[in-house]
């Protein structure tokens, strides 16, 4: 046996000896139970209330899907010039409303000006709630029309912003004002603002974990230290697949509610995909087709 082979082995040996012993001192902290994600059939969140049959982010769009049976929506939401809340994706408004510019450039009471439903168009080529009176709206209006409904938050303003760095706490105390600390998921992109957010929070309402988590935690799936992983969020919405590595498969849903993390599903369109994610393990899906997702799940219950 030559040098490099002996080197080889010991190599090996102390790998395996290193993972034995992690299996033995590593305590997984499953994460706490949270009311919001305590469902026993799989939730339906219509993204952004419903875009395909409504304008995104408004009140006719939120009741479309509400008579539908979802049990709530997912929604963007973004800070004013005067630092209130409202639902939005983007960071300027021209795509969705007759105004332009960025959403901080503005105020709720100018903002509510716009129309909400200027650059909705159907299937036809028509645009049917084009000067109807939609308005954009407050993420407290929400959460006082719909007080039973699941709301999942995300924070879209980036923490190297300004209005990113008001959120976390404006979010909180509207949350707590509004007691609806147990029913809404808060969630970003951004690890960072979730983090600042549980600062005010401190763990009494569910988050969503960003892109950094959910690639920490493949990492530690598909490695063979997944014992060593730790989760920091209580759910991962999350794709198919992620680049190059699959997100949809039955043992990486176990491995993440194995540890007390649900596994919501996002742009998910077609009937085969819903079927698939639900043997899978899925506990959820945020989907702009939620009459199709709802269907799916009660033919499968």
């Amino acid at each position: 046996m030559g040098r490099k082979t002996k080197v080889a082995l010991t190599v090996g040996a102390a790998g395996v000896a290193a993972w034995a012993a992690s299996k033995v001192v590593a305590k997984p902290q499953p994460r706490p139970r949270k009311e919001a994600l305590e469902f026993k059939d799989p939730v339906v969140l219509s993204h952004r209330g419903g875009m395909k049959s409504a304008p995104e982010h408004t009140m006719a769009a939120f009741s479309s899907s509400a008579e539908l049976g979802v049990h709530g929506f997912a929604v963007d939401i973004r800070l004013t010039k005067d630092e209130e809340i409202v639902l939005f994706h983007d960071e300027t408004v021209d795509r969705t409303t007759d105004f332009s510019g960025r959403v901080s450039d503005y105020t709720i009471d100018e903002l509510k000006k716009a129309d909400a439903g200027y650059m909705f168009e159907d299937a036809e080529g028509n645009f049917p709630f084009r000067g109807k009176g939609e308005q954009i709206i407050n993420l407290r209006e929400l959460l006082t029309a719909y007080p039973h409904m699941l709301i999942a938050i995300n924070l879209k303003d980036s923490p190297d912003t300004y209005e990113g760095s008001l959120m976390p706490s404006k979010l909180w105390r509207l949350l707590e004002e509004t007691g609806s600390e147990e029913r809404v998921i808060v969630m970003s992109t951004f690890d960072e603002q979730t983090d600042r957010f549980n600062l005010y929070a401190q763990n009494k309402v569910a988050t969503g974990a960003g892109n950094d988590e959910v690639k920490k935690a493949y990492a530690s799936y598909s490695s063979r230290f997944g014992h060593l992983y730790n989760p920091r969020a209580d759910l991962f919405c999350i794709p198919e697949k992620l680049g190059l590595f699959p997100m949809n498969t039955e043992s990486f849903v176990s491995f993440l509610s194995n540890l007390n993390v649900s596994v919501y599903y996002n742009n998910v369109t077609e009937r085969d995909s819903f079927e698939k994610l639900l043997n899978a393990g899925a506990a959820g899906f945020i989907t702009d087709e939620p009459a199709l997702a709802m269907e799916v799940i009660q033919r499968n219950s």
